[in-house]
């Protein structure tokens, strides 16, 4: 079987984004989405998201240990408004469009979560990066960033495995919102399945070597992560 050209970027891009995402605890979307959202948009965001939810489920099994649920329910009551709200703007809004404002916000959070003082996860914060989540997450399949700055001052693993339960639970939201307005069917199954060998990949690599980083090795390079997202995904929307 010959596999075409767009499949293998989607392939390359979502090992690299697994990869990414078991090592600092996010990271599919933000390196996979920005690129194929332009040049392969049927991937984004109902084949993204159902990688999420495998990848999410793989490393919550891992790190279960450390998951606090009670701290991630606020943040999943924030999740569903903010999915029907991003699954609304799939319906009314050009991908060049949301590929813009997603940048330009993921770039002010970034700026935020660098100044000189700490952003405490309370529950009104929660409830405000769930629906943010929600709302890029569905839309964009971007739904990282958020949760991540609000939560990037936790211990290595904690910080995986809460991510990583909210993804489980965000993905599933965001799938079901996805099917009533037509963006997840039978034919995003399919594109979905040669993707999933390359995610197990990236998993089980960074499994191998990435363990021993640490906490502010982490919080460094999902920062760095999320401002090349954010400023590629404003480059491309507006290039």
């Amino acid at each position: 079987m010959i596999i075409d050209s767009t499949t293998l970027l989607a392939i390359a891009m979502i090992f690299l984004g697994s990869f990414v995402q078991t090592a600092i605890g996010f990271g599919l979307a933000i390196i996979s989405a920005p690129i194929l959202i332009i040049i392969a948009p049927q991937y984004v965001p109902a084949p993204i998201c159902l990688v999420a939810l495998f990848i999410s489920l793989l490393n919550s099994r891992k790190y279960r240990s450390s998951i606090e649920l009670g701290g991630l329910k606020m943040a999943i009551l924030g999740r569903i408004p903010g999915s029907m709200a991003g699954a609304a703007l799939l319906v009314f809004v050009s991908a060049q469009t949301l590929s813009l404002w997603v940048g330009l916000l993921v770039l002010l959070a970034v700026f935020i979560s660098i100044m000189p003082f700490r952003i405490e996860p309370t529950p009104t914060r929660m409830v405000f990066a769930g629906f943010f989540s929600g709302l890029f997450g569905t839309s964009s399949a971007i739904g990282g960033p958020p949760m991540a700055i609000l939560l990037q001052h936790q211990e290595a693993n904690q910080l995986r495995a809460n991510l990583s339960a909210f993804f489980v639970f965000s993905s599933i939201i965001s799938l079901t919102t996805l099917i009533p307005v037509g963006f997840l069917n039978l034919e995003k199954l399919w594109l979905t399945l040669p993707l999933l060998p390359a995610a197990w990949a990236g998993y089980w690599l960074a499994l191998k070597t990435t363990q021993s980083l640490p906490k502010e090795t982490i919080r460094y390079g999902a920062l760095a992560l999320c401002f090349i997202c954010g400023a590629l995904a404003v480059y491309k929307s507006i290039g």
